[in-house]
């Protein structure tokens, strides 16, 4: 019996170089000199990004995925919450780092993928989806199905066993 994981991961070494680097970046941007922008990650799961105007905070979050894209971190597995105004005229905005499949996203796989009347069987484990079946075919199958469909998270595919 073959099988092959789907899962939803990001890393997060990729995460802690892109935010260092939008940090180096901003340090030498000539537009960004005197102001009190800045951007802080707790290496784990939220960047929060500072601006002291609505146009340098949107500036600076465009930098941080400029970053991320070319370190092959899918800009899908980040959550952008809504701007916050906090002390002075100071703006804040919040970008959550998900890692793992939500419920209900693995849910609508595993229908789908059941809903291919391919002989393979798929099942929700924690965070991420085993699809399991005899022919390797099948499995293939699957796979370009699954990347041709958009389920707004960021799927890998590991561990194919045959």
């Amino acid at each position: 019996m073959s099988s092959f994981d789907v899962v939803s991961k990001v890393d997060v070494q990729e995460v802690d170089n892109a935010v260092n680097q939008t940090k180096a970046e901003l340090k030498n941007r000539y537009d960004f000199k005197g102001s009190k922008c800045e951007i802080t990650w707790d290496k784990k799961e939220e960047i929060v990004v500072l601006g002291d105007s609505e146009s340098r905070l949107k500036a600076l979050v465009d930098m941080l995925e400029a970053r991320l894209v070319k370190r092959g971190v899918a800009l899908k597995s980040l959550d952008f919450k809504p701007v916050e105004d906090i002390s002075g005229d100071m703006k804040k905005q919040l970008i959550v780092v998900t890692q793992g499949i939500p419920t209900d996203k693995a849910k609508a796989i595993v229908k789908m993928i059941k809903g291919l009347k391919l002989k393979v069987q798929a099942q929700v484990q924690d965070d991420q989806v085993r699809v399991s079946g005899k022919k390797l075919d099948d499995l293939q199958a699957v796979i370009q199905d699954l990347k041709s469909r958009d389920f707004d998270v960021a799927l890998q595919f590991i561990n194919m066993r045959s």
